[in-house]
């Protein structure tokens, strides 16, 4: 069943305008090459403690958000408080939800990880109590509850990874939706200039001074390792730094 979407504006108690940073660090220093411009945005404000515990809340709509891949639900609970959540993938318009300890096990729910079974697909993830929804957020990502000690949860996420999660920490009971979202058709130029994404020009296509790969006779294919602007190694260099002590085994590869 399709999901229709929200075609209206959002709630505006709910929504705040972001600042484009344009790639850039907060030295202003550019961390990000071809950023910059794109439309203006503004943000949703999601619920990501899910901090109106033992209330009932109705889905009242499914909309866009145009800063994240995935859908989100607009839930109205019982004492008249709305809020936006991550959608999870089966949430349908006019569903039942609440976050409490004991929960049906039914996508947008919310309870500890050690109250949900073993085998369950679940997202928003808590790595630290109270600090809400830190994991599993992107669109299609969910992760899989393994085993279970005392007060370590195990998880297996998508990647293959295996980690490990206090169980007092609260997650969400679904895979995130709009899985689709890898598959979306960017139809025109122009769809990347909205977005903010600027044309990328090749390093041995520029000159000597702009670029390390840059010169020569004809075409070249630089005669060194490819690099940044700067010097920096891009291929074979690890980008991941202070393994964490919560990975029980690594993604694969």
């Amino acid at each position: 069943m399709p999901i229709l979407l929200w075609k209206n504006r959002p709630i505006k108690n709910l929504i705040f305008g972001l600042k484009r940073i344009s790639g850039r660090n907060n030295q202003g220093k550019i961390t990000r090459y071809h950023r910059g411009g794109g439309t203006k945005k503004m943000g949703r404000l999601i619920d990501y403690k899910r901090y109106i515990w033992n209330i009932f809340g109705f889905v009242h709509r499914i909309e866009y958000d145009p800063k994240r891949n995935s859908l989100i639900a607009l839930v109205v609970y019982s004492n008249g408080i709305m809020s936006y959540i991550l959608a999870p993938e089966g949430l349908l318009i006019g569903d039942c939800i609440f976050a409490k300890e004991n929960i049906v096990l039914k996508p947008g729910n919310s309870t500890y990880l050690h109250k949900i079974p073993i085998g369950v697909r679940i997202n928003s993830i808590e790595l630290n109590e109270n600090k809400g929804a830190q994991f599993i957020r992107a669109a299609g990502s969910y992760a899989t509850i393994v085993s279970k000690f005392e007060n370590i949860t195990i998880l297996k996420l998508k990647s293959g990874e295996l980690r490990r999660v206090n169980s007092n920490c609260t997650a969400t009971i679904g895979s995130i939706s709009n899985f689709q979202y890898i598959y979306r058709n960017f139809r025109k130029a122009g769809f990347y200039r909205l977005k903010g994404w600027l044309p990328v020009v090749r390093g041995v296509a520029m000159n000597p001074v702009d670029h390390p790969h840059g010169g020569g006779q004809g075409k070249t294919s630089g005669g060194r390792p490819s690099v940044t602007p700067y010097g920096v190694i891009t291929k074979g260099k690890p980008t991941r730094k202070n393994r964490s002590v919560f990975i029980v085994k690594k993604r694969k590869s």
